[in-house]
């Protein structure tokens, strides 16, 4: 919201407030200001001057010599090559020393052996356009009388004649002060803030033709839909004068970024600015049926909006249409099929309220966001719209745009019902930690126009602040105008102060994190956000469940169009680009999640992962290794290392799959010779994907002491021939199960050859045999083994080589 302090000035004095202190002291209050712009301050040393006499250029063909009397005892020289100049003419003069836009400084110079005392200006010049000065021409000087502007006086400063000197601050309003976004709003806060008087004047009603011309003569008004329209207020203006709006009312307009257009355009915008209520104008003659039904779209219905841009409409938004057609998109953006045309004669004011939802939402389906819509979706006041229209009616009959037909239409359904809330100063002292009399608090809330009982313990809400609905909402009113800076710092005495520290959770992912960066890796971080197409590339088949993922309804494109399901194409998309850049001995690790679809409607599961990777050869052990350490620093228990064969990402020979107990905690291996192809990887490359909420889920919680072995172990060594797809893993914890004396078992040698047959491998283990409260016996450790072997022979059929 641009603010002109001229403006301002009309309801509440500021003159003795620099604009800095206006600026700090309304954001304190609440009223954020973004900053400000003095405008005109580019612009000096012009003066309104009057050609008196005018020669051709001795020298120059093109250049002429005109005296102009600027109001002094002789008048001045200036040249010039304008050939919209003439004798009588009343014109902007730059004199010697004067600043144009542009960073132009004038000078007395000699033009041809001609001197010249200054220049004539243009409207680019002074920084307007053909729309602030309708009637000046854009590539000549600018002739005050073609302007309106005859009248001004010789040697006037035209800066200040022109209303070229003002100050306006940008503020930031929330979407909770939809009042704020007006003029006579901000102007209420500055009163507050500042302690000032402040004068709105009521507007004028209508003055009666008495000529028995009424409204119900040209107009009726239904609203079909009373959810999305609240009220609906309009007015008819016969006889209407286009014309352009006078300066006054064009400076005010410029100065809060709005374009002028015309004095019945203008009107409607200047309304808008002032109350916060935006209006539209309906040329009559185009609505069929000198009817207006407010309704919803029609699904596919066309629509032509003022900026000649065709929309397609839909069922959910709210139209103004007349009997046969839509003439506005509701609180959006009139239609150009009743604009508002230099052959207007009867114009339709329109005051209305909407639902604010609607609007957003149509605004946002259409990209039409404008003026209108930005106030209209923060929820305005619907008790606003006949204030808004009188107003509107008042402006016409003083710019003389036309003859208001007696009546109005105002169609209101549901009236805005009061609200009442408590004023206990005991319990907003208490809630704020200050000290303020009821008294005070009373004061502060009918400067805010909030009514109070005689009581002062009552006040009932206006219709403006939507925003104040209970007691927390008036503490804070009377908080922010007391000022936030006046409250004195204390200990807390209600609240307990706590220390801040990681959860377990924290504590166990930093341990692994420190642990991988410890043993050489980098870590990464990856996109959520991938594309489809990645699934092909890591070989998943159609039917594949990691195929099903969360859709974005609005990706920024095709490659973060959904949600991941698995890690590993974001690491080997990493791993290619290193391996492009020629950056090959990269060992790299992501801790991030991946989104597993549910129900409809319902969010999505977000698994945490880890994911490993690495470019080499023969790095399937290293990466066991890697996952080994991994599962030690969790302190996961019974786990086992399964051969896996199904995984299309991996190669069929060289992929595990890791369980604690009947937990999965990581898939591993070597990427399928056609995945690093696809990525354009030579060499090996190996990935893991750990399942890190399973994985803390099968920690170990407390670390329990155990003493170091008094007695020493018995070490037998044994070597079984079994079939090739006997998992080594397997043969180990069947040794491990067979016997309470089992302390260790370890692989130390795998040999095939035609010794041992087809198909055939032969597998050595040391087994340590150990008891903690005494030193094994032969007898007993032989016991042991027959126990293994036997276990070995029922459970996988495998006997002693």
């Amino acid at each position: 919201m641009q603010l002109s302090m001229k403006w301002l000035a009309d309801y509440t004095d500021v003159s003795d407030i620099t604009i800095k202190e206006y600026c700090d002291r309304m954001t304190m209050s609440g009223s954020k200001v973004e900053g400000y712009e003095t405008l005109g301050e580019d612009v000096s040393g012009v003066i309104c001057g009057k050609i008196v006499e005018i020669d051709r250029h001795p020298n120059a063909e093109r250049l002429v010599i005109c005296k102009v009397d600027v109001g002094a005892e002789a008048p001045i020289q200036i040249i010039t090559a304008a050939t919209n100049v003439f004798v009588g003419a009343l014109v902007p003069v730059a004199i010697d020393g004067a600043h144009l836009c542009g960073d132009i400084k004038i000078k007395k110079s000699k033009l041809r052996g001609e001197p010249s005392d200054g220049m004539f200006c243009s409207i680019a010049e002074l920084g307007l356009t053909l729309h602030d000065m309708p009637g000046a021409i854009e590539d000549g000087i600018l002739i005050l009388g073609d302007v309106g502007l005859g009248d001004i006086p010789l040697g006037a400063d035209l800066k200040e004649a022109l209303g070229l000197e003002d100050k306006v601050v940008e503020f930031e309003i929330t979407s909770n002060r939809p009042d704020c976004l007006s003029v006579i709003g901000l102007a209420r806060e500055t009163a507050v803030t500042f302690g000032k008087e402040l004068n709105v004047p009521t507007p004028k009603k209508p003055t009666p033709a008495n000529d028995g011309d009424k409204i119900e003569n040209y107009l009726s008004v239904s609203i079909k839909n009373t959810d999305k329209c609240y009220r609906y207020s309009a007015r008819v203006v016969k006889n209407v004068k286009i014309a352009p709006s006078p300066l006054w009312l064009r400076m005010k307009l410029r100065a809060s970024g709005v374009r002028p257009i015309n004095n019945i355009v203008d009107i409607t915008n200047y309304v808008m600015l002032e109350y916060g209520q935006p209006m539209h104008a309906f040329d009559y003659k185009c609505l069929d049926g000198s009817e207006i039904n407010v309704r919803d779209a029609a699904d596919g219905e066309k629509f032509v909006s003022l900026d000649s841009i065709d929309h397609t409409l839909d069922s959910s938004m709210l139209v103004i249409a007349d009997h046969n057609k839509a003439v506005a998109l509701a609180g959006v953006m009139g239609g150009e099929n009743s604009e508002i045309t230099d052959t207007t004669a009867t114009v339709v004011f329109e005051s209305a309220t909407f639902h604010p939802g609607n609007v957003r939402v149509s605004a946002k389906k259409l990209g039409m966001r404008t003026e209108s819509s930005a106030r209209f979706e923060k929820g305005l006041d619907s008790e606003n719209t006949m204030p808004a229209l009188d107003r509107a009616c008042e402006l016409v009959e003083l710019l003389g745009a036309g003859e208001i037909v007696d009546g109005t239409i105002d169609v209101y359904p549901t009236k805005k019902e009061k609200v009442e809330l408590p004023l206990d100063a005991d319990v907003i002292n208490a809630f704020l930690g200050v000290n303020l009399t009821q008294e005070y608090m009373a004061d502060v809330m009918k400067k805010l126009e909030f009514e109070v009982s005689d009581d002062l313990k009552t006040i009932t809400v206006p219709s403006f602040r939507d925003d104040v609905r209970c007691m927390n909402d008036v503490a804070e009113e009377v908080l922010r105008i007391y000022g936030y800076d006046e409250i004195q710092s204390t200990m807390s005495a209600s609240a307990t102060p706590t220390l801040g520290a990681r959860t377990e959770r924290q504590n166990f992912d930093n341990k692994i994190h420190d642990m991988l960066v410890g043993m050489g890796m980098n870590e990464i971080e990856t996109f959520s956000f991938i594309s489809p197409s990645w699934y092909d590339k890591i070989r998943l088949a159609a039917d594949d469940w990691r195929r099903n993922c969360v859709v974005i309804s609005n990706p920024l494109g095709e490659d973060t169009s959904v949600m991941r399901t698995t890690t590993l194409p974001s690491m080997l998309n990493v791993l290619a680009y290193n391996f492009n850049m020629k950056n090959t001995d990269v060992k790299l690790f992501d801790i991030s999640r991946v989104y597993i679809p549910t129900t409809q409607g319902e969010l999505p599961n977000e698994p945490a992962r880890l994911t490993l990777g690495f470019i080499g050869k023969d790095g399937f052990y290293k990466m066991k290794g890697y996952i080994e350490a991994i599962l030690n620093i969790a302190g996961a228990t019974d786990v086992t290392f399964k051969a896996c064969s199904t995984e299309p990402t991996f190669h069929p020979g060289r992929c595990a799959e890791v369980y604690a107990g009947d937990k999965k905690i990581a898939l591993f291996g070597e990427a399928h010779p056609e995945v690093s192809e696809t990525y354009g990887i030579a060499g090996g490359v190996y990935l893991a994907e750990i399942e890190t909420d399973n994985l803390y889920d099968c920690r170990r919680a407390d670390i329990t002491y155990t003493q170091i072995p008094k007695h020493p172990a018995v070490e037998r060594d044994f070597s079984f021939v079994c079939d090739e797809d006997v998992e080594a893993a397997s043969i180990a914890a069947v040794i491990k199960s067979a016997s309470k004396m089992v302390a260790n078992v370890k692989l130390f040698d795998i040999y095939r050859g035609p010794q041992i047959g087809e198909s055939k491998k032969s597998m050595s283990y040391a087994v340590m045999l150990r008891a903690a409260d005494r030193t094994l016996t032969d007898v007993e450790a032989d016991e042991a083994v027959r126990a293994i072997l036997s276990s070995l022979e029922t459970k996988l059929g495998i006997k002693l080589r």
